[in-house]
């Protein structure tokens, strides 16, 4: 299903620019060019993603080419939460092949008496040790040589891998072993994962596993970007990367594990774009989509995590700190082992979809949304979409039969439960991390954001939620306009060390990155960023802090605000440092929008009955582009557009600010 709305014209030749977002539902595109924004949503297509970009760019450009793509992608991301991904075989230092396996001591799960790890990626069988040996220093202490790697090539042949990771032991103080090794298998024809190249950090287990993560996916991903170069017709194409800055396409298919968050990290840096505008500095991201929702939170400049996990399996590169929890507009409601009602994580995605798509049939927060009237089922992308509130009715009453209470009842349960998922996410990066949630502003985007940001706003205490024009393509918006970007990270290990002495170690890296940056075609002004990680001297974990004068000063700061201490005569230790190259794009910046225009007269506003707090209510409805700047209105209404639905509740009014941004207040 797919429309292209406002009877759009398609792009001129060599003058659009792209992004587009793949979701577990929907397919988002957003094009930019001389004549304004266009944008379009098509379903998804699992079985072969490339399918829905290719529909969506032949409607959106006709025959002609774009000056540029960009794309967020869900591939790499759906191997590894399918286990769909490539046979791997994996090279180690000789008695370090279980480390994948052993992990950490940490216990994801405190309680529970049979802790069930997840399977490793890799099977015993497929982990190879060969004979060689570096110091944490980058001593050689046993030396490659040429038999042990013949011995290595013969063994993995036998093996028959389609990808092969490369993670010796302390690698990234001298990586000469692993080069050796990678150009010796590079004979076999298959994607080969050096663990120097991908994390040249120490922490083995974090290192290794990284490095496994990235061979599991690497061809799968490979294959999709060459269909999908395919669809771009000669276009420059970048990926979106789970930091927020994009890369060359045959990058991205050498080091995929660096585009599992791609598409969340679109949503927070268009949420930025907008905010910037707006003039607004502080706030925390929402953004429902039909599988999930992720939630982020930006104090000034947008937060970088360097540790997390997906599906309990532990990745070491920078990505944009993001919370995802399974509630989205897809998730499937149903009674769980203890009689009580339960949302998610499972989703009925694309295929089949929600029942009120008509081939699904499990309730999901979308039919419990129909069936409360906070959707209104003839506007779904423009009425380009046809749903089925029957069947969306029938799929809540046998939640309700099932549970013994009424539909309307078991609605309402569907998107409270639905909402605390989604509050207990937004405090996690907010009050779980120093931040009082009462101090920023609600950005809610993604298709079904809109209609449950205003309870999320009360539950925190949030004075006020934004709901950007065209909501529910805004990831496809930051992803379009993200800057050609390289990450790289060194470690030091040095108590206390000077900042000229961290500068001269990151020198080499800077070069490097700026030559990989124009060789893929940046020509704005390239902006270096330094990091430090730090800690207390014996400390086992670290803080990133900007590396500057006085990142000591901040790092004490930064172990104040996140553990309630700190100890400023206390000794630190820098672990290591990340740079970050980015291509300014010519020095171009958000404007600001002017300030709030004088009031405008509404339309007459339709008439809209919906549930609310178990009773019938009459809202107002407009459709949102006939809302001028300075448009104001108070709830109950419901807003509905191409790519969303907005629900301005009982106490709550709204406005229309000069960037035709929606302003909800209580």
């Amino acid at each position: 299903m797919s429309s292209r709305p406002d009877g759009q014209r398609r792009a001129g030749r060599g003058r659009a620019i792209i992004g587009i977002d793949t979701g577990g539902t929907f397919t988002d595109f957003i094009l930019v060019d001389r004549s304004g924004a266009r944008v379009l949503k098509v379903l998804s297509t699992p079985a072969d993603p490339s399918r829905a970009v290719r529909s969506g760019l032949s409607m959106l450009l006709g025959d002609a080419v774009a000056a540029r793509i960009t794309y967020g992608s869900t591939v790499a991301t759906n191997a590894l939460l399918q286990r769909s991904g490539a046979r791997v075989c994996l090279v180690t230092t000789r008695g370090f092949e279980d480390v994948i396996e052993i992990g950490r001591q940490a216990r994801p799960e405190l309680y529970a008496l049979e802790p069930r790890p997840p399977r490793p990626l890799v099977g015993r069988a497929d982990r190879i040790g060969v004979a060689e040996r570096v110091a944490f220093d980058g001593r050689r202490i046993v030396p490659l040589t040429r038999r042990a790697i013949a011995s290595v090539l013969r063994r993995v042949r036998l093996r028959r891998p389609e990808a092969v990771a490369v993670a010796l032991l302390h690698s990234y103080a001298n990586p000469a072993h692993e080069r050796a090794l990678g150009r010796a298998l590079a004979a076999l024809g298959v994607p080969i994962s050096l663990s120097a190249g991908l994390v040249r950090e120490d922490r083995e287990y974090e290192r290794t596993s990284t490095t496994v993560l990235n061979a599991y996916v690497a061809p799968a991903m490979s294959r999709h970007l060459t269909r999908v170069a395919a669809s771009a017709r000669r276009a420059p194409m970048l990926v979106m990367q789970s930091n927020g800055g994009a890369v060359a396409a045959s990058l991205a298919a050498r080091e995929p594990v660096r585009t599992i968050l791609s598409g969340p990290a679109g949503g927070v840096i268009g949420a930025v774009q907008i905010a910037t505008r707006a003039g607004l500095t502080r706030i925390l991201t929402l953004d429902m989509g039909g599988t999930s929702t992720d939630v982020a939170l930006v104090d000034g400049t947008i937060a970088q995590r360097r540790d997390w996990t997906i599906e309990g399996m532990a990745v070491r590169v920078p990505a944009i700190d993001i919370h995802t929890v399974g509630a989205g507009g897809g998730s499937i409601a149903r009674r769980d082992a203890g009689g009580l009602l339960a949302v998610g994580p499972e989703s009925a995605g694309a295929d089949p979809g929600p029942a009120c798509y008509g081939r699904g049939t499990e309730p999901t927060v979308t039919d419990a949304n129909l069936v409360l009237g906070r959707l209104d089922p003839s506007e779904f992308l423009g009425g380009e979409l046809r749903v089925d509130g029957r069947r969306a009715a029938v799929a809540i009453a046998r939640l309700a039969s099932v549970l013994g209470i009424s539909r309307l009842r078991a609605a309402e349960g569907v998107v409270r439960v639905a909402n605390a998922a989604m509050a207990r996410a937004l405090r996690k990066v907010s009050v779980e991390r120093g931040h009082d949630p009462r101090d920023f502003v609600l950005v809610a985007f993604g298709g079904a954001a809109g209609v449950h940001a205003c309870e999320l706003a009360a539950a925190l205490g949030v004075r006020e939620v934004l709901v950007p024009h065209h909501p529910g393509v805004l990831s496809a918006a930051g992803i379009g306009h993200a800057h050609l970007a390289r990450d790289r990270a060194l470690t030091v290990r040095a108590i206390g060390p000077p900042i000229a002495m961290l500068l001269r170690l990151l020198a080499p890296i800077r070069r490097h990155a700026i030559a990989e940056l124009r060789a893929e075609g940046a020509r704005g002004r390239l902006v270096a960023r330094a990091f430090a990680q730090v800690r207390y001297s014996g400390q086992a974990h670290e803080i990133e802090v900007p590396l500057v004068a006085a990142y000591r000063r901040l790092f004490d700061a930064a172990h104040q605000r996140l553990y309630g201490h700190a100890a400023p005569d206390r000794p630190v230790e820098v672990v290591a440092l990340r740079m970050t190259v980015t291509d300014d794009g010519g020095g171009r910046r958000p404007r600001r929008s002017p300030r709030m225009p004088p009031a405008r007269t509404l339309p007459t506003p339709g008439s809209h009955v919906f549930v609310w707090q178990g009773r019938r209510r009459r809202a107002a409805r407009y459709a949102r582009a006939t809302l001028a700047p300075g448009s104001s209105f108070k709830g109950p209404a419901l807003l509905v557009e191409y790519s969303s639905t907005v629900l301005v509740p009982p106490g709550w009014q709204a406005r229309v600010d000069a960037g035709r941004n929606l302003r909800l207040s209580r």
